[in-house]
């Protein structure tokens, strides 16, 4: 996909979640709820694909950037959304409600990227199994720090959140996700990121700082992890750490996995039909997990 056909693809996507979100209120409420959990597996999904699959390496922690970007957002909007509300029109204002809820997502977004950089700045000098390791026990760290910060709730959750995730939102950031790692991967950039995947050790013989490369697919990936916690936390209305476990990062390396390695649209595909597996499942309750 060429930088001018994506771009394409970007304001078509967007126009279509717009136009569609015009009608959500309409939607069968488990219907929106598959949906729009299916925009937000699509943005984990990709962000971890330009870690694992265009770069190369192995990372369990995608969860902890999801929830470090969920609960920051959400105690953004839950004790700063008030008097920006008010001071921007009231809670009626679409445009002030459209720009606090965007504030908050870039506000997780941007915490989950730092949480990113000091997670990957020490931790990326390794590779295979011992990343796989660091990056999963830091993702344990973080769900037992918010078990145990009561100031977010602890083990009993954040409650509270407000209900600002819509249609529009989730599939915006979505087609903003794909948008970005297509035009990445074809910049220099991408042609460094693929070098370190092929062979980081040629790529270091040739001049090539493959931590630098590393570091930025990483922070990224954290980035759009964030944001798509932010998203997650404003629908659910709901966080609590347990929701951020291995398992939460294991199944998006799953979609990684089976959309194939490096390949957005695949993973895009893998993420849709991992999401609706599961709901098309149900009747089968006892044999769901094996089958799945």
């Amino acid at each position: 996909m060429t930088i001018a056909r994506s771009k394409i693809v970007l304001v078509v996507a967007v126009l279509a979640a717009f136009a569609v979100s015009q009608f959500s209120a309409q939607f069968n409420p488990y219907f929106l709820d598959v949906t729009l959990g299916i925009g937000i597996n699509i943005i984990l999904a990709v962000s971890l694909n330009l870690i694992n699959g265009y770069t190369g390496q192995f990372s369990l922690g995608h969860a902890g950037f999801m929830a470090v970007g969920g609960y920051a957002s959400a105690m953004f909007t839950i004790h700063w959304g008030p008097p920006v509300l008010a001071a921007l029109g009231g809670e009626k204002s679409v445009f002030a409600v459209s720009a606090l809820f965007l504030g908050a997502l870039l506000l997780g977004g941007l915490l989950a990227a730092v949480t990113g950089f000091l997670v990957g700045a020490p931790s990326l000098r390794l590779r295979g199994d011992y990343l796989a390791i660091v990056t999963l026990g830091f993702g344990e760290i973080i769900r037992v720090i918010l078990q145990n910060t009561e100031s977010v709730g602890a083990s009993r959750g954040l409650t509270g959140v407000p209900a600002y995730t819509t249609l529009f939102w989730t599939f915006a950031f979505a087609a903003l996700t794909i948008y970005v790692v297509v035009c990445l991967m074809k910049s220099t950039y991408g042609r460094g990121f693929i070098a370190v995947h092929d062979d980081e050790i040629a790529a270091e013989a040739m001049g090539i700082n493959t931590t630098r490369y590393k570091i930025t697919a990483f922070v990224l990936g954290a980035f759009f992890a964030g944001i798509a916690g932010g998203l997650y936390g404003h629908f659910k209305q709901y966080l609590n750490p347990d929701g951020f476990n291995f398992m939460k990062s294991f199944d998006i390396v799953v979609m990684v996995i089976l959309g194939g390695m490096g390949n957005t649209v695949g993973v895009v595909i893998a993420a849709i039909l991992l999401t609706i597996l599961p709901e098309v499942l149900r009747p089968v309750a006892e044999y769901r997990m094996i089958l799945y």
